[in-house]
């Protein structure tokens, strides 16, 4: 070989580089690099301990108080203000122990099928959102764009629903309940997306990935047990402080009549607080370019319909999202159902749902540390996890089955969105959480919409709890078939796949063509067998373009 290169030449010195067998995985990454095909074409920064607590405090912000409990709470005051008893003439005021109607289409309504016909409206527009942006924020920086604009609509409607303050404005609550839950919902799936790459770059999985697994020092098994114990860390959070804080407007306010919407208010100012420290600290992880032909308004429909034909690829994956989407309506309706007993229970007063939420949040973060400990002590896989914990959500619909009163569970979704991110193809995180997004929230299309149907015609709340006992207990069999090893290991077949299809539809070339070497060159023209560095074997290259 003439002109080989020497240790100390220049680094402008022009060469001429020898005809060399090209290696497919060197092809391939130059592919990456050139048509920006994987996340790991651009530069990506190890996570930081400031971007990794400003994530913290986001998501303890966003911990579904104000939106959740609290907004549902005052919609359903408002309902229950303006509602009557049915079948009385003159119409009598409702009261904690007698069913209650609105006017409603003509006709009416009992107030709990008005609050599920709500969460149904909010669960069917989450799922167009989804579909429609999820996968585009995969691509570029526009997840970040996207999710900033989402939760400054949610703050601002959360400020809105300060002013509902007479039970005749309940569909003035009502939109704005819909529209500020739509936003939260949407932030959850979204920002939930950010975390299985935080989790990836950071500086101890980051050295696992790129010097001890490259130098054989762990096998893949031995790395995917880190990278799944570091998502399931960052995870977990739990919102104990903004309840504590509620109680010092609550106790000294308790005869005021505003007491509960300026409660609202501190609640979604503790998120404003926290959450605009991710917005200020979050680094810049761009993903790949948008492909020829596709637009950011487009990518998401073409995404899901391949993530759907793409179903026998991913078989684990698919058969998690069938279960995950029983178990999220069973769940999720279960959640709007004992809320909805709850606010009857206690006549709407935030102080003793706060003293609820109180309850369930220290549950949650003792749970939360405490199962992470376990886990990581015993070994234990995320899927063994998962079923252990919803062993104990389950029983939820069947305790009130049997006319019992018991509050929320909420650990089970941690380990559902972990169990998610290890099934998942790497460098689609966005569209495999909106895809999750879309079994979470279409599936409660359903739920709502039997239960408010149930409710209104046996005028009895605790009459929809069998049906949701009955598709939870069908969700947590079909999870049991999940198999994790087989699906992680699908998903890396799906990705490098991909990347291959990405460069046929970049390049015009064959997939064949593509693996032995033959390539295009920098400037985008067809080139001959490329080497390693993606350059023709026989043209002369400067040294500094190989940087």
């Amino acid at each position: 070989m003439k002109n080989r290169r020497e240790q100390g030449s220049k680094a402008d010195a022009t060469v001429e580089v020898a005809a060399t067998p090209a290696q497919p995985e060197h092809t391939l990454e130059e592919y990456e690099r050139l048509f920006g095909v994987d996340e790991e074409a651009y530069e990506q920064p190890t996570t930081t301990r400031k971007e990794l607590w400003s994530y913290y405090l986001y998501y303890n912000g966003d911990n579904g108080v104000g939106p959740g409990s609290y907004s549902q709470a005052l919609f359903q005051w408002a309902l229950n203000g303006a509602g009557y008893q049915p079948d009385t003439e003159p119409p009598l005021p409702c009261t904690s122990s007698s069913a209650c109607v609105v006017p409603w289409a003509g006709g009416t309504r009992s107030v709990s099928s008005v609050i599920l016909i709500a969460n149904g409206l909010c669960f069917t527009f989450m799922t167009v959102i989804f579909v429609w942006l999820g996968s585009a924020a995969d691509y570029g920086s526009f997840s970040r764009w996207l999710l900033l604009g989402l939760t400054v609509v949610c703050w601002a409607l959360q400020y809105g629903m300060m002013a509902i303050r007479d039970p005749s404005q309940w569909p003035a609550a009502m939109g704005m309940y819909v529209v500020a839950y739509i936003c939260y919902g949407a932030t959850l799936v979204f920002y939930a997306a950010v975390f299985p790459r935080l989790a990836r770059y950071m500086p101890h999985v980051r050295k696992a990935r790129e010097e001890d697994l490259r130098e054989g020092k762990i096998d893949q098994k031995e790395y995917d047990a880190i990278e799944s114990l570091e998502r399931n860390h960052i995870s977990n959070i739990g919102y104990l402080l903004t309840l504590v804080l509620n109680l010092s407007v609550l106790l000294p306010m308790q005869s005021n009549q505003f007491s509960n919407n300026l409660a609202l208010c501190l609640t979604n100012s503790y998120w404003v607080i926290l959450g605009i420290w991710w917005f200020l600290f979050q680094q810049k992880r761009p993903g790949p370019k948008i492909p020829k032909g596709s637009s950011y308004a487009t990518i998401g429909f073409k995404q899901i319909w391949l993530a759907i034909r793409e179903i026998r690829s991913l078989p684990q994956t698919f058969l998690y999202f069938f279960a995950y989407f029983l178990l999220a309506d069973g769940l999720n309706t279960t959640g709007t159902l004992v809320s909805i007993i709850q606010n009857d229970q206690v006549s709407f007063s935030f102080l003793q749902i706060t003293y609820l939420g109180i309850t369930q949040a220290a549950c949650s973060i003792a749970s939360t540390f405490g199962f992470w400990y376990i886990q990581k002590y015993f070994k234990f896989k995320t899927k063994n996890m998962f079923l252990f914990t919803n062993f104990f959500t389950v029983l939820i619909p069947f305790w009130g089955m049997l006319g019992l009163w018991t509050n929320r569970i909420g650990y089970h979704h941690t380990y559902a969105q972990t169990m998610i991110s290890e099934l998942m193809p790497r460098g689609y995180d966005n569209m495999f959480f909106a895809l999750f997004g879309i079994t979470n929230r279409a599936s409660s299309i359903i739920g709502p919409n039997v239960i408010q149907a149930i409710i209104n015609d046996s005028r009895n709340n605790w009459m929809g709890f069998p049906f949701l006992f009955a598709i939870c207990a069908a969700a947590m069999i079909a999870i049991c078939f999940v198999d994790v090893e087989k699906g992680r290991e699908d998903g890396r077949k799906f990705t490098e796949r991909r990347k291959v299809d990405r460069v046929v539809a970049e390049t015009g070339l064959s997939a064949d063509a593509i693996v032995k070497g033959k390539g295009v060159m920098d400037n985008g023209e067809m080139g001959s067998d490329i080497n390693g560095n993606g350059h023709s074997s026989t043209e002369p290259v400067e040294r500094g373009e190989l940087a």
